[in-house]
């Protein structure tokens, strides 16, 4: 199915490569990124992530960066197995702090 227009209209505004694919938007003034997600046949705009605000990193080496990343997880409960594309949890999980997920999906596939 094609892509309705409301939603076409909206991603040009906000200049979106595509659907589900979050973008930097450092000119907004309180949520860092922005992604048109898309569930079946659903669509969703999401704001999300605090401007100005890192993640623990890519691979988190001090003490302070696990512990950042243990109790985002925590506040979150970004352990869910299942989480839905149509919300910021999931998105903020994906582009901020699951880089290790990604990395470890790629290594049991090689």
């Amino acid at each position: 199915m094609a892509v309705p227009e409301r939603v076409k209209s909206k991603m040009k505004e906000l200049v979106l490569s595509g659907v589900n694919k979050p973008k930097k938007t450092p000119g907004h003034k309180t949520k860092s990124h922005v992604v048109m997600a898309k569930e079946g046949e659903k669509y969703k705009l999401i704001r999300f992530g605090q401007q100005g605000v890192v993640g623990a990193g890519k691979k988190p080496k001090t003490k302070a960066e696990k512990m950042r990343r243990r109790l985002y997880y925590e506040r979150h409960n970004a352990q869910d197995p299942n989480p839905s594309k149509l919300s910021a949890r999931y998105w903020s999980n994906v582009t901020k702090w699951a880089v290790i997920l990604c990395l470890a999906a790629s290594q049991v596939t090689t």
